[in-house]
């Protein structure tokens, strides 16, 4: 039988090849989130690359139609994502031939992804198990009254001086270390930090993605000092798009997204390749690095 990581592959009518993702697919490859309605620009493409690597599958005259990538942190964990097939493809399986090929190059390593509704049952086929869901707030920023927030003190703009302590606060956020991530989102964010006895205790980055701008990630210790470190981003895009992933539920928190304009506006589900240990420290992710990064 075919082995699923093959590096061509005829699906039907379809002749597909497989090779590495590159610099020269850009164009391309927002040509192929274009058509599923994923809003990644040219710019977009190019940060992700910067920081994981991928495939494309191309069909006989060359053109991409289906990708995927992967996103080392350490030597022990990775994300995927960048899944994109047409559903023609993905009926065929297309989407399982090139998650086959990324799977492979993640060797060992526990796996995060989220799946969009259209990929679920591939995922779950993969052996990936649900472990939360993702919601989608964006919509137009809506100016907050800062001085209603019940923290106003010790938020201040995010310094060069600070990255170490962001760093650190990520790591104990998220289970591990992911510096060589994060230190590339903040090469392109305008940040938040709060400021208690001296030492930086949450942050919030803000950085242009998209119809404008995504927020995140997000690291505090409660929804309270979360929501006084987003404000400021809030405020700084009234009347311009503005977006935020998160699985937080705590209707405080959520009463404030609405408030600033950013509603509800679709769902994925986390899924894991095996349990994951869960994370134990006083800090809390409220916001997503991204869908592909967690």
């Amino acid at each position: 039988m075919p082995s699923e990581t093959e590096t061509s592959k005829r699906l039907e009518t379809y002749e597909l090849t497989i090779r590495e993702m590159t610099l020269e697919d850009i164009d391309k490859l927002h040509e192929l989130s274009i058509t599923v309605l994923w809003p990644h620009r040219p710019e977009d493409w190019r940060m992700l690359l910067q920081v994981g690597k991928g495939f494309v599958g191309c069909d006989p005259i060359g053109r991409i139609v289906a990708s995927g990538m992967w996103f080392p942190i350490g030597d022990h964990f990775a994300t995927i994502g960048m899944v994109i097939t047409s559903p023609r493809l993905q009926a065929l399986g297309g989407g399982r031939w090139i998650m086959r090929h990324v799977m492979a190059q993640c060797e060992n390593r526990d796996i995060v992804l989220s799946s969009t509704k259209a990929g679920y049952r591939l995922y779950q086929s993969l052996s990936f198990q649900p472990v939360a869901t993702v919601f989608q707030y964006q919509g137009i920023a809506t100016s907050i009254d800062q001085s209603r927030l019940c923290v106003n003190e010790g938020i201040r703009q995010l310094e060069a001086n600070d990255t170490e302590s962001i760093l650190q606060l990520d790591e104990s956020a998220f289970g591990t270390d992911r510096s060589n991530i994060i230190k590339t989102i903040l090469e392109k964010s305008l940040g938040s930090v709060l400021v208690r006895d001296n030492k930086v205790i949450g942050f919030a980055l803000c950085r242009k993605f998209g119809r404008g701008h995504v927020i995140g990630p997000v690291v505090a210790q409660n929804s309270a000092d979360a929501i006084s470190l987003i404000a400021p981003h809030v405020n700084q895009h009234t009347g311009n798009f503005l977006r935020i992933d998160t699985t937080i539920q705590d209707k405080a928190f959520l009463d404030f997204l609405n408030e600033s304009g950013m509603h509800e506006f679709d769902t994925v589900t986390s899924m894991t390749s095996k349990p994951l240990t869960p994370v134990n420290t006083s800090f809390h992710s409220f916001a997503l690095v991204s869908q592909a990064l967690a």
